[in-house]
This record gives structure tokens, C-alpha cells and sequence, in this order.
């Protein structure tokens, strides 16, 4: 019995040649499922929350919270510290939910990183929902990131997902509505 050396021949008494892997070249660290090599991405939420282990000045993910007006709220205590504060000052709150293996937040978290320099009269926070899960639960969150909009401590607005155009028109509107009429 000849076997076909040609690989296009699917037939029972065919050699077929095995395929190499797929690979996507991408750094810092690979992860290989199945017959593909995987970005692993740094775990940090959205490289926002803490300075990345690599040293790469064009990115822009290199975004520490010292640079803006995110903190990272790791306790209920925090979170209530938090709301207290921003109700004293008057300030809205946007609470990003998200996790630190999710794309779409790490997408956006340089995003909301800016937002936050941009509006100081608003008061960013970022809430792990795996550090926080029960927390996170009595939340409702579904879907990360999820956005919350709170005035004294109530919930006033909420986006689901990484929308940046619709979390830039709603974050620009409370910020607007904290601006006294000029008229």
C-alpha cells in the first residue's frame, strides 16, 4: 500500500502534515493553549492601578494613580471612607467595578485614568470585584467593567462596558452638573 504524500489528500490512506502553531508575538508573557501562544497581559488592573514590572516608555498603559484622581478601594471601610469624603465635598463619584483579568478593563483603565485628571471636581474610584466579591455582589454587577455615577452615596446613573465615548458624554454631563448656573 503507497500512502499520498500530499497533504491535501484527506483520504483514509493519507500522511497529513502537521500543522506548527499559530503564534502571536506579543509581549511580556506567553501563555500556550492548545496549539496557540496567548498574550498574558500584566494582571494589574489595566496596568492604572500600579507601575507595571516592564520598562516601556511609549506605552500608554503606564499609568500610575499618583498621576490622577483614581484610588484603588480595597476595604468596605475604604469605600465608605471614600463616599463620605466626596459627600462632605460635594463631589460625584464614579465607581469603576472591573477585574484584573478582564480585557475590556484593562482597555479602558488608561482612559479613565485621564478622565480622572481631566475632572477633579469628580471623584474616581476602582473596586476589584474579585478582591471584593461580596461586596461586588451586593452591587449587582454582571459584566465588568460596570460604572457606577453616585451623589451622597445614592446611585444616580450606570454604564455597562468598556463604551469610552458614552462613559466620556456621562462623566462629562456630571461634572457640567456640578457647575452652578451662570445665569
Amino acid at each position: 500500500m503507497r500512502l499520498s504524500q500530499n497533504p491535501r489528500d484527506l483520504s483514509s490512506k493519507s500522511i497529513t502534515r502537521r500543522r506548527a502553531p499559530i503564534r502571536v508575538f506579543l509581549r511580556p508573557t506567553l501563555w500556550f493553549i492548545g496549539h496557540f501562544e496567548i498574550l498574558h497581559v500584566d494582571r494589574q488592573m489595566g496596568l492604572c492601578c500600579s507601575k507595571p514590572d516592564i520598562k516601556d516608555e511609549e506605552s500608554e498603559h503606564h499609568v500610575e494613580f499618583g498621576a490622577g484622581n483614581v484610588h484603588l478601594i480595597t476595604t468596605k471601610v475604604a469605600w465608605d471612607q471614600k463616599l463620605e469624603e466626596a459627600r462632605s465635598d460635594g463631589k460625584i463619584v464614579i465607581a469603576n467595578f472591573s477585574a484584573t483579568w478582564c480585557g475590556p478593563c484593562k482597555m479602558i483603565a488608561p482612559f479613565y485614568c485621564e478622565l480622572s485628571e481631566k475632572y477633579p471636581s469628580l471623584m474616581f474610584l476602582v473596586v476589584d470585584v474579585d478582591e471584593l466579591s461580596d461586596f461586588s455582589t451586593s452591587w449587582d454587577i454582571k459584566a465588568t467593567p460596570t460604572f457606577f455615577f453616585l451623589k451622597d452615596g445614592q446611585q444616580i446613573d450606570k454604564l455597562v462596558g468598556a463604551n469610552k465615548p458614552e462613559l466620556q458624554q456621562k462623566i462629562t454631563a456630571m461634572a457640567d452638573s456640578l457647575v452652578p448656573d451662570r445665569h
